[in-house]
């Protein structure tokens, strides 16, 4: 079986489960479990940060560094595509009493013009602008990439006008290994930053938060209040560090069998269009959008598993599960997929 349904299907590899068996362990909640600690401080040095708290989810990381961040009453703007909107329950409102400004762009991708332009007066009327949230790369705009300069220029803007920096980075190195960015400059642009390392790092749980050591202490008691404490959690986290360690470089391997799947979608008439593709995900819409159901029915007959976006997309996720063989076999069935609209044209 093919599973393209996302990069969160991964199971730990032989080499990650002995690491696992053998992790050093002790009470988180006392700050006493050598495997956490060790994970911590070496994810927060990968981006110059000082300081990291290891949680079970980018939900959970997300959620913790808005409530940071904010005060009930505060506005979060984000990309109207942004995992932190779409996908987390609702949960700026219910954990943090915000409310969210979303932003038109491209792919999930927004400017510096077009923050200014929704940025709230000073004036009782309005919720207070508080936090600018970014996701890199973006899932609902199909492992889009942020520019840059882009990111340095709404940086400098929100630390001028006292703006938090919250990164989503649920695959942040899938991106970094296609734009060879130096990882320490790009963390300097953000006051926070969730990596995610059960997604294409194949840990089987886990996200850490970054920040300042101010930061993460706060972080560490909503973390606590929100039922997100640990104990001898080390077992799960060695999993992390093994990934972070051994599994950034190959990254590259999924982005590339993407683009490659990508463009045999690209020439297929029963593909109306597909996202343009920088990393590991391809989104495309079927031509007759109530074939969406079909082709992944079609799919699962062939041993392929896929993910509909709605009712007219359907998304692949590749990762390190998904083999050059798996890929060859992929294109040449959806090369042979016939569809009975295509037929009968």
């Amino acid at each position: 079986m093919i599973d393209l349904r996302s990069d969160t299907v991964t199971k730990p590899t032989a080499a990650m489960r002995e690491v696992m068996f053998k992790a050093e362990v002790g009470d988180d909640i006392f700050g006493e479990d050598p495997s956490i600690n060790t994970l911590e401080h070496h994810a927060a040095s990968l981006f110059g940060m000082e300081s990291g708290l290891y949680c079970s989810s980018g939900t959970q990381t997300n959620q913790i560094a808005i409530n940071v961040h904010t005060s009930p009453g505060d506005e979060v703007i984000c990309s109207k595509e942004a995992h932190i909107y779409n996908y987390e329950g609702g949960g700026i409102a219910m954990n943090s009493g915000a409310s969210v400004r979303l932003l038109d762009g491209d792919q999930g991708r927004f400017t510096l013009d077009s923050v200014k332009e929704n940025i709230n007066p000073d004036d009782q009327h309005f919720p207070v602008s508080r936090l600018i949230c970014l996701e890199d790369s973006c899932n609902r705009g199909g492992g889009s990439i942020w520019d840059h300069n882009e990111i340095a220029k709404i940086s400098a803007y929100a630390r001028e006008h006292n703006l938090g920096m919250h990164l989503d980075g649920a695959r942040l190195f899938n991106s970094l290994v296609e734009t060879e960015v130096d990882w320490k400059e790009y963390g300097s642009h953000f006051d926070s930053i969730s990596i995610c390392l059960s997604k294409g790092l194949g840990a089987p749980v886990g996200s850490v938060l970054l920040g300042s050591a101010p930061f993460i202490k706060k972080a560490r008691r909503v973390r606590k209040v929100f039922g997100g404490g640990m104990r001898q959690a080390g077992i799960i986290a060695s999993a992390g560090l093994y990934a972070l360690e051994n599994n950034i470089s190959r990254l590259k391997e999924d982005n590339d069998h993407a683009k490659e799947v990508a463009s045999v979608l690209d020439k297929l008439d029963w593909v109306k269009s597909v996202i343009p593709v920088a990393t590991n995900i391809v989104i495309f819409e079927v031509a007759d959008g109530n074939q969406c159901q079909e082709v992944i029915r079609l799919l699962e007959e062939k041993e392929i598993k896929a993910y509909a976006i709605g009712e007219k997309q359907i998304r692949f996720v590749f990762h390190l599960e998904v083999n050059r063989q798996d890929v060859t076999r992929l294109m040449e069935t959806l090369g042979g997929l016939t569809l009975p609209s295509t037929s009968q044209a």
